[in-house]
């Protein structure tokens, strides 16, 4: 009889444990509690407004309409999609209204879309200027001043200038151009044949 009531006390108490790791199993599913909303694609929608791009980690902070900040990754394959045109996540800036494809990864989330509803600067741009995705061979690199000559085809040439800001990533890359190279990079139109780099792609 002792060891009935003992296998019973020690499969409810088995049970209580399983219950409470089911509670916690979906608590981390649903972390960000009704925040997401289904696509109908078995992934996630966070609509919210950008409060901030960290380009070294990599990740954008989306703040809901219950206040909530979520921090969100990203990488070289996000695509930022606006009026019909592709931008880097870098264009994003403080204030767009964005609708992001989320979906888990590990313990943080993860986009490889973004959607922007609302540009802050309400222009029909994103980020300062229009960002423009270009390509062509490079020519001239004068890399005392952070500049450098492209030959975008049709025989047109633009002239890159690296603005005041670049990244580490894009400085390296910069300076590890050679003329002859073939490279695809965000910038945008400061004149009629001068562009400010925005990224590298």
């Amino acid at each position: 009889m002792a060891s009935i009531q003992t296998m019973r006390r020690g499969a409810a108490a088995a049970l209580m444990i399983l219950s409470a790791g089911a509670c916690a199993g979906t608590n981390l599913g649903n972390v960000l509690g009704g925040v997401l909303g289904g696509t109908g694609t078995g992934g996630n929608q966070l609509s919210g407004t950008i409060r901030g791009v960290d380009t070294r980690s990599q990740q954008i902070s989306i703040q809901t309409s219950n206040g909530q900040t979520v921090p969100i990754s990203y990488d070289n394959q996000t695509q930022v999609v606006y009026q019909n045109q592709n931008y880097p996540p870098t264009a994003l800036e403080y204030g767009d209204m964005v609708t992001a494809r989320v979906q888990a990864n590990g313990n943080s989330y993860y986009t490889d879309y973004i959607q922007v509803d609302q540009s802050v600067n309400g222009t029909g741009t994103v980020g300062s200027g229009n960002v423009q995705q270009l390509q062509g061979t490079v020519r001239d690199i004068d890399r005392r001043n952070g500049i450098f000559t492209v030959d975008v085809g049709n025989y047109n040439t633009i002239t890159v200038t690296l603005p005041y800001n670049t990244s580490s990533n894009d400085v390296n890359r910069f300076n590890n151009l050679r003329s002859g190279d073939f490279v695809r990079f965000y910038g945008v139109y400061t004149g009629q044949s001068q562009v400010q780099l925005r990224q590298f792609n």
